[in-house]
């Protein structure tokens, strides 16, 4: 019978690649880890690790137990949290990730109000991009995370909590600041100023060249909203940001694509996890700040 101990070991050791930083993260004995490694692969008959003298990687047998070792430890987790719960054992706290054009100009006053309403919570709040933020809810490291819905994988479930479109952005003295709206190819005509990939803003802009048959032609890649704006002010390239973002003095002009871009932002959670009480507060508190649909 497998131990979840043994199996918290291994799969410190997977992630490290090193008995020794394993060790640290457990904080316990290096010794220990070691003895625990081995009385599992004695257990299972199998080697789960090679040893080399530059490090450790997993055998391909590993491979296959890591996979099962991530859904156990994580099923364990949940029934865990569940039962303290149940017994009142502790307060809730709700870890949630948001992208950060949200976490810069959405989120922050619902944050803020969220708290003021559930004092006795904790609110851990991660900025990332899409893909990493799918990737740490997949793993149990985020219970929250908000995502675009057409990008919602089949390990999660989604709830949409907001309507946003992307808007053309460019400086007051760009040729298309007079446009009612702008075409795809008219957009792609001109050089960018993107976020990163793996951000949902980088990955709707590459739908749409996709559906344009076209490279967009990219001559800035930052994640800093405000060296954006600087960058499409100076007029050195447009980019398509939401309105939120744009503010009255940043001297910017918004014109939406001739085919509106329409993003539907889902606030998601593992499909087969345990979403505790405070996580529940705080997707219902979401449920609550939704604007009214337009007339």
């Amino acid at each position: 019978m497998l131990d979840l101990k043994q199996l918290r070991y291994f799969r410190a050791v997977a992630a490290q690649q090193s008995f020794t930083r394993a060790a640290e993260q457990l904080h316990v004995a290096q010794p220990a880890v070691s003895m625990a490694i081995r009385k599992l692969e004695q257990q299972l008959e199998l080697t789960l690790f090679h040893r080399q003298d530059r490090g450790i990687s997993l055998t391909d047998e590993g491979k296959r137990l890591l996979h099962h070792a991530e859904r156990l430890l994580q099923a364990a987790d949940d029934a865990e949290l569940e039962m303290r719960e149940l017994k009142g054992l502790r307060q809730g706290e709700v870890r949630v990730g948001i992208p950060s054009m949200l976490g810069s100009y959405y989120f922050p006053p619902i944050l803020m109000a969220f708290h003021h309403r559930y004092p006795q919570l904790r609110l851990s709040v991660v900025e990332g991009g899409t893909w990493q933020l799918q990737q740490m809810l997949e793993r149990g490291e985020l219970d929250l995370g908000v995502i675009v819905a057409e990008f919602v994988p089949p390990e999660l479930t989604a709830e949409v909590f907001l309507r946003e479109q992307m808007l053309v952005t460019v400086g007051r003295q760009h040729p298309y600041a007079t446009l009612a709206q702008v075409e795809l190819e008219q957009f792609f005509s001109e050089e960018l100023v993107m976020f990163k990939e793996g951000y949902f803003h980088r990955k709707v802009v590459d739908r749409l060249a996709a559906e344009a048959g076209t490279q967009p032609r990219i001559g800035f890649e930052t994640n800093l909203i405000p060296l954006i704006k600087s960058i499409v002010r100076q007029g050195f390239g447009i980019s398509t940001l939401l309105g939120m973002v744009i503010q009255p003095d940043d001297e910017l002009v918004t014109i939406p694509f001739a085919e509106p871009v329409w993003l539907d932002l889902s606030i998601a959670w593992r499909r087969e996890g345990y979403l505790s009480h405070a996580n529940r507060a705080f997707v219902e508190f979401l449920r609550e700040q939704r604007p009214p649909p337009a007339d």
